[in-house]
């Protein structure tokens, strides 16, 4: 139980922050949610190897985080992404950037607890519903209580677990007959066509992704800089190491002539206890971003926006968002999927940071964060002209809109401080 402030917001223990080790196990498995590795391995299934490759591309998000966060902490002297904000761009700007990340924790508490349903029930059913609840609520019983050091401490539990119940099930895969590790290197094809533009759409998206993500930043001003910076390097990559490995799974699916779900569809060709060890590894992937996602979003309204810096309204925040974010699965979650706010929506945030020591009118953080959310806006509606995208192949439009859209960004940025001049 959290008995202070310090324990509960910023994970400090006997005035100890958490050291590189334990810091770069909770970046890693806060970002392996359930969500992510089904993805990996449903790329594997569709793209062979290049599909796992391309998703663990979002990872290098950790290392561009904390060299950017490093400089922002050791030559800006910020204490957190909303004091760098409020402090160049104005209240305003922290303001939309609260409502942006607000929604992306509201969207990870229904997306990662579905996941969970879909393995215990089919959609809609019973069982699914009770699932998620049951799911929901332990995890907010044990992040009520302890808040981030709570959160931290059973990351580095879960990721321990994660990578036992993962060479448990590549150790299986691999000791068939009929697939060896030459299959799975040379599986699929380093084209665009298949995988590359998800490859190239996840590193653009790596330079603005990470700083809408309170789950992670938070973490980056918990230890000090070097530590961090050290961490989130690690971090980077361990994390797409993990997601390629994992997208191992679809890549055995692949070569068997699978199809539907890869990790339901190998779990179930290898039997139950298989079966019953990728279940485990979905559970504890999901309880660790959401009793992140529950902390981060606490820390957000007591400590960021001080609405109240008490642990009584940190825990209150807590039950708050798991209330809300379960709301969606009663409902049509699909239609909120046009919503979302996407790698692609934040993408206006690119700028902000990568020249963050330049001086700038406030006025240019609003023109290119609301840049980035038209181009996440085109893309959700697909209305983005056919023209301007040039390669072929699933994901095209995902790589040019976020081409064409951090040029935007970047251009409305910057073209304040030239008028000016």
């Amino acid at each position: 139980m959290a008995k202070h402030k310090d324990a509960f917001f910023k994970a400090t223990n006997n005035k100890k922050a958490p050291s590189a080790l334990w810091l770069t196990g909770s970046l890693i498995i806060s970002w392996i949610f359930a969500k992510s590795i089904t993805n990996a391995a449903n790329l594997g299934l569709s793209f062979g190897i290049v599909g796992g490759v391309a998703y663990a591309g979002y990872y290098l998000s950790f290392a561009v985080a904390g060299i950017l966060i490093y400089q922002l902490r050791v030559k800006g002297k910020f204490k957190s992404i909303h004091h760098f904000l409020t402090t160049k761009f104005g209240k305003s700007a922290m303001a939309l950037f609260s409502i942006l990340i607000s929604i992306r924790l509201f969207n990870e508490v229904w997306s990662n607890t579905m996941v969970i349903g879909s393995y215990f029930g089919e959609n809609g059913s019973t069982p699914y519903y009770w699932a998620i609840l049951v799911f929901t609520v332990l995890t907010l019983a044990y992040a009520i209580k302890g808040g981030l050091s709570s959160s931290i401490f059973t990351d580095v539990i879960q990721m321990v677990l994660f990578s036992v119940l993962l060479i448990v099930i590549l150790g299986v895969i691999f000791s068939t007959n009929n697939f060896t590790v030459t299959e799975a290197v040379t599986s699929g094809g380093w084209t665009f066509e298949l995988g590359l533009n998800l490859f190239f759409a996840a590193i653009l998206q790596s330079f603005s992704y990470p700083f809408h993500d309170p789950v992670l930043t938070d973490r980056a001003f918990l230890s000090s800089p070097k530590v961090t910076r050290k961490s989130f390097l690690w971090a980077s990559f361990l994390g797409a190491l993990c997601i390629v490995l994992f997208s191992l799974i679809g890549v055995y699916a692949l070569s068997q002539g699978m199809q539907g779900q890869a990790a339901v569809e190998v779990g179930k060709a290898f039997g139950v206890v298989i079966l019953l060890v990728i279940n485990f590894i979905m559970i504890t992937s999901a309880a660790s971003t959401l009793d992140s996602t529950f902390s981060s979003f606490s820390k957000m309204l007591a400590v960021d926006l001080k609405l109240g810096d008490n642990l009584t309204f940190g825990r209150l925040s807590m039950a708050v968002i798991a209330i809300l974010g379960t709301i969606p699965v009663f409902l049509n979650a699909e239609i909120l999927s046009a919503t979302t706010i996407s790698g692609t929506m934040v993408i206006g945030l690119t700028p902000v940071f990568l020249f963050w020591q330049k001086k700038v009118p406030k006025i240019s953080f609003h023109l290119s964060v609301l840049c980035g959310i038209i181009f996440g806006l085109l893309l959700v509606f697909d209305i983005f002209p056919k023209t301007l995208i040039l390669t072929q192949g699933k994901y095209a439009d995902l790589l040019w809109v976020n081409v064409w859209g951090i040029i935007c960004c970047i251009l409305l940025y910057l073209s304040p401080s030239w008028i000016k001049k």
